[in-house]
């Protein structure tokens, strides 16, 4: 597959600024990104849903129209059950805290989450009584449906699991889940981070209650989030802040809360935020998460194939490339993951992760320190790959296994 026109659209790339292997934090972003938020502060910087006039009106159109390209990205029809977060994080805290879970009720995960979809089930545990579960998965991460299923029961009011991990890569079957979460009499929440940027997502399809998901992650700007949900969930949820813009009328004594989606996004928002969302999947939707898909599976492959014979190099996760999505998490006998990152970088201006991903509960339990995590995606070539692996080579002949 040939996408080594779609590298002419990235700036840094253009620039020649190295090798970035570390999308699974944060995606580069396209022209057409960054001149739409360029756009929304040289010709309509106003607010909107409030003010009349037609420059305030402009930004109404530009979110509304966010709204319907979300909708239709994500295989929906009802573009008023998206709504704008800052980030996947904020998504998956504002179900946490707005659902409803009371002392007693029981939320499942995996073992394998990133602490946006851990931490705030912890602090409800401690803080409310909610109990938690979890489903354990295979040693390289893997999700085992039969321990899925032997974690549910009729105590259950929530599942939250991600679609894709961060450090293993692995992908879970969510329609399964919300199957089993749904026969249990369970809602279910994805977190969609590493899943969204790298595959055909259909959320009419997948069945699932809630979907939350980093827009930074697949080529929209920072601090970007979306979260989905159902209709009548989102009606019954919680707002997770409230204020202007969230209200149909408030009085001394009483407040009675907007509709959805206005009820969720309090204050001003991030307007130029929004409308290079709305660009940046009006560009993966030109280019076809289908090919995208295709794209990374083939770079994963050329990851394992240049450095299956590296000393001391072992991985984290599954050992079969087509299971990875995405990323290649590593370590190399005698070097720590930070100094592996470091090295790159001075080496050949080679950018990748290391640490626990945010991730500690997968390596505290392994008993692993971390990992050097590459994180591939639509903008990254072969010649990348190649020089990633000379550098790994080099490096684990010269300082490994000491």
């Amino acid at each position: 597959m040939d996408m080594s026109a779609i590298r002419n659209d990235f700036p840094t790339i253009r620039r020649k600024e190295g090798v970035y292997l570390d999308s699974a934090c944060q995606s580069l972003r396209p022209d057409k990104v960054i001149r739409a938020i360029l756009e929304y502060y040289e010709d309509f910087p106003s607010c909107g849903g409030r003010s009349v006039h037609g420059m305030s009106a402009k930004v109404s159109l530009v979110t509304d129209e966010a709204r319907e390209r979300a909708a239709e990205f994500f295989g929906t029809d009802d573009p008023e059950c998206y709504i704008f977060t800052k980030n996947c994080t904020e998504g998956i805290n504002t179900v946490a805290r707005g659902f409803g879970l009371r002392r007693g009720d029981v939320v499942v995960t995996t073992d394998t989450e990133h602490n946006s979809n851990h931490v705030p089930w912890t602090l409800l545990s401690e803080e409310a009584g909610v109990k938690r579960r979890y489903s354990v998965s295979a040693g390289d991460g893997e999700f085992d449906a039969e321990n899925f299923k032997s974690a549910m029961g009729k105590d259950v009011k929530l599942v939250s699991i991600h679609h894709a991990s961060n450090v293993t890569g692995c992908v879970l079957p969510i329609r399964e889940a919300a199957e089993i979460a749904h026969d249990a009499g369970a809602k279910i929440l994805i977190d969609g981070s590493q899943a969204a940027p790298h595959m055909k997502v259909d959320l009419k399809k997948a069945d699932v209650d809630f979907y939350s998901l980093s827009v930074h992650k697949m080529l929209g700007p920072s601090g970007m989030g979306i979260l989905y949900g159902k209709r009548e969930c989102m009606e019954d949820l919680k707002p997770l802040t409230t204020g202007g813009g969230t209200v149909g009328l408030a009085t001394y004594d009483r407040v009675d809360l907007a509709p959805i989606p206005d009820k969720f996004e309090a204050g001003l928002q991030n307007y130029s935020g929004i409308a290079g969302t709305k660009a940046a999947l009006e560009y993966l939707s030109d280019i076809g998460m289908d090919r995208i898909r295709e794209h990374d599976r083939d770079l994963m492959w050329s990851i394992f194939k240049r450095t299956e014979g590296i000393k001391g190099l072992s991985i984290v996760g599954p050992d079969d490339p087509d299971r990875r999505c995405g990323v290649f998490s590593f370590n190399i006998n005698g070097l720590y993951p930070h100094d592996i990152a470091m090295m790159l970088d001075k080496m050949d201006n080679i950018m990748i992760r290391s640490g626990m991903h945010c991730a500690h509960p997968f390596f505290e339990s392994r008993g692993i320190g971390g990992s050097a995590r590459a994180s591939v995606y639509l903008y990254n070539n072969e010649t990348d790959i190649e020089r990633f692996a000379a550098a790994l080579c080099k490096m684990a002949e010269t300082f490994g296994g000491r």
